[in-house]
């Protein structure tokens, strides 16, 4: 039932992740250093393409999405995390909160879809090597990324509206340091089984629908890594794909634990951690991987290195 004779919310206070002065500076510290590295990292993965003839593949098309999506990810949520760790309001508007929400949504459900077409990608490189470009042409490549936006968007925009069409009437704390549905859908004073319904079932299917994808890649590009009579030939093959499975297990398995549990305040707390990892901790690493595991990537890079100098 909606309380009758209160005054709307027009902004929310963000809870954080403590209120420790010392800890507030230290956080600060630890995630600006995260936040530089996840823009510095994933500039890198969109520039170094331009240095190596090598690297103008359908699968430099998509890492060049996912680190976009990276760097817009991140600064959906830690900008404003910083900027509340040296502030004693920690306000966000109402609007700023749900478009916190959409981009928030809109970009985490973008890369999942990413990361499916990038496994099927993978599994045409293995199978198919001399066909690959031609499967994988400039039109296919965009036609994908481009479904990946849209179906993200759509889904996004769809919690959105769920979220802001409900009645706000007090109190207006959000226990995260950033506006999710969960904690936000938490504060309404009507019933919101509903938008946690929709949450769980409609956020829940494009998750397992993607990992199952993905597993499903994975079970063809096995069959055909079976196929592969020499060690070196299996290993130069398994080298393409290491880095995306990675990537994958860190994504999934943060979104899983977060997104398909009951909406406790207990299981909000425990959410924290997994939300860091999610948000400011992948974002960072995501870039780190993909050069490590890759040759090509490591030598554009070194290419680059000696330009600037």
């Amino acid at each position: 039932m909606t309380v009758d004779n209160s005054t709307p919310v027009t902004e929310f206070v963000l809870a954080g992740l403590g209120n420790q002065a010392d800890l507030q500076v230290i956080l600060f510290l630890i995630f600006m250093l995260l936040y530089m590295v996840t823009l510095v990292a994933n500039m890198l993965i969109m520039i170094i393409p331009n240095f190596n003839v090598t690297l103008h593949t359908p699968m430099y098309f998509f890492l060049y999405n996912l680190a976009f999506l990276d760097i817009c990810y991140s600064s959906v949520v830690v900008p404003k995390m910083l900027i509340n760790f040296m502030s004693q309001k920690k306000m966000i508007s109402f609007w700023g909160c749900m478009l916190q929400i959409h981009f928030f949504h809109f970009l985490g459900s973008t890369e999942a879809i990413l990361f499916s077409f990038m496994s099927y990608d993978r599994y045409v490189a293995i199978a198919q090597p001399l066909r690959y470009t031609t499967i994988m042409s400039y039109n296919v490549c965009f036609g994908l990324a481009s479904c990946a936006w849209v179906m993200g968007f759509f889904h996004a925009l769809l919690h959105t509206i769920m979220t802001a069409g409900l009645p706000f009437c007090g109190p207006n704390i959000v226990k995260h340091f950033y506006c999710d549905v969960k904690p936000v859908v938490k504060l309404a004073c009507t019933d919101v089984s509903l938008n946690l319904k929709l949450l769980t079932r409609v956020t829940g299917t494009l998750t397992i629908t993607t990992l199952m994808l993905i597993i499903l890649s994975y079970i063809f590009i096995g069959k055909c890594l079976s196929k592969i009579k020499t060690s070196q030939g299996r290993r130069r093959a398994l080298s393409t794909c290491s880095g995306h499975f990675t990537v994958v297990i860190l994504q999934y398995g943060t979104a899983i634990f977060i997104y398909m549990r009951s909406s406790t305040n207990e299981s909000l707390e425990q959410d924290k951690p997994a939300a860091i990892m999610f948000s400011a901790i992948t974002p960072a690493l995501n870039p780190i991987i993909y050069t490590l595991r890759n040759k090509d990537m490591k030598k554009a890079l070194k290419k680059l290195l000696k330009i600037s100098q």
